[in-house]
């Protein structure tokens, strides 16, 4: 199984000065560079968040905590907000892609679009990647962990057996659903082949 060439991340069009200032940061760090408690971490985000600074985090209303118990493993939900506060997401299929510019409603969105080759030539020892839309713990949602994020070097050389699932190993076709990036890539544009407002 092969990644396809590109590569897909949303912004709202709000963070577009703070992304060619800083590059593409996790929503931890913005919390840190807003100055907030790091309670925020973990903190469910029913609502879009405004920060001091101007710069927007999206609402996590997909996962609240309630539905998140049902399906994690080995992790209370506040871990799991920790957990994907600390990545950078970009999207892998277009399908996901639309469905996520769809939620966004009214809100003007930038895309952005990189060669997955040449990012991973830089960062792929803090790429992982997931199996499920991690984000998302609604209407039967998988079971999830820290193990739904499986290193990029590891599912090169295993597939999704670095997975370790109770219910079976996914097979290798399964293709992955998301590409995380650890903390930041404070060199984002210069991976960014085409910006496209929506």
């Amino acid at each position: 199984m092969q990644l396809p060439p590109l590569l897909f991340h949303l912004a709202e069009t709000a963070n577009l000065r703070s992304i060619e200032q800083l590059g593409l940061l996790s929503a931890s760090d913005l919390i840190e560079r807003a100055g907030l408690p790091t309670v925020w971490h973990e903190r469910h985000r029913p609502h879009r968040l405004v920060l001091p600074n101007g710069v927007v985090l999206r609402d996590q209303k997909p996962m609240p905590p309630t539905a998140l118990k049902r399906c994690l493993r080995g992790m209370t939900p506040e871990e799991w907000h920790r957990l994907l506060n600390s990545k950078v997401f970009l999207w892998i299929d277009r399908e996901r892609l639309n469905r996520q510019r769809d939620a966004c409603g009214r809100f003007p969105q930038i895309l952005y679009v990189v060669k997955t080759e040449k990012l991973l030539e830089r960062y792929a020892s803090s790429v992982a990647l997931t199996p499920i839309n991690s984000g998302n713990a609604r209407r039967r949602p998988a079971v999830r962990g820290a193990k739904t994020f499986v290193p990029y070097l590891d599912w090169i050389e295993r597939g999704w057996h670095a997975e370790g699932r109770d219910e079976g190993v996914r097979p290798r076709s399964h293709a992955p659903a998301e590409f995380a990036v650890s903390r930041a890539i404070p060199d984002w544009m210069d991976f960014v082949m085409e910006i496209r407002a929506l």
